[in-house]
């Protein structure tokens, strides 16, 4: 069993590797610095007197697919849909002169992907934003945190402004999935070999 186990994760790593689209990270532009580690990501960025920091995971970054149940109708040689990673990610701004970090967490709305045709509608939203004492790792539940789901519109559309304003708009949003995605799919690659040999130890 474990030697037939051995040979589908060989074949299955070639054919992985052979549609994988980036054999490096692709760059996010704007001047973003990006750190690994394992499968967390984050991209810094620097600019007069403030330090933006956006962080996600691409754990679970995979949404579930809808067309589950119309596999049987698939043809043998169509292409599988191509798995997009849509992570959660928190951006941080951190102003140089204050003891606090403001905090937005956002994601990607499911149904948002893939409507390219309108222009205006961002393909993120922010869902949550509080403050945090500055250089702490452990976020306080005692911190205010603010719900946008009855948020004046108005102050919503500043915070999306605000964002914007510091680099973190669609196009950035856009690269994120790429790199979420290129980032998701070598680690998929990686975890199969280690698999691989993992199944292969006597």
């Amino acid at each position: 069993g474990d030697k037939a186990f051995a040979q589908f994760l060989t074949d299955e790593i070639k054919e992985e590797k052979k549609i994988q689209k980036h054999k490096s990270l692709p760059k996010v532009s704007g001047g973003w610095e990006l750190e690994v580690h394992g499968t967390e990501a984050k991209l810094v960025r620097k600019i007069a007197g403030e330090k933006i920091t956006v962080t996600f995971n691409i754990n679970n970054s995979i949404p579930p697919s809808a067309e589950d149940d119309t596999q049987e109708e698939q043809k043998p040689d169509e292409q599988e849909p191509e798995l997009t990673s849509t992570p959660n990610f928190v951006v941080e701004v951190i102003k140089d002169d204050t003891k606090q970090t403001l905090v937005l967490d956002c994601h990607y709305p499911e149904d948002e992907i893939g409507h390219e045709g309108e222009e205006e509608s961002d393909i993120f939203t922010i869902r949550e934003v509080s403050f945090q004492p500055t250089g702490e790792s452990d976020w306080k539940d005692t911190n205010y945190t603010l719900n946008t789901d009855s948020l004046d519109w108005a102050l919503y559309d500043h915070l999306m402004d605000f964002l914007a304003d510091r680099g973190v708009d669609n196009t950035f949003a856009d690269e994120l999935i790429e790199l979420s995605t290129a980032l998701e799919h070598q680690e998929y690659i990686k975890f199969l070999e280690d698999l691989k040999s993992f199944v292969k130890c006597q």
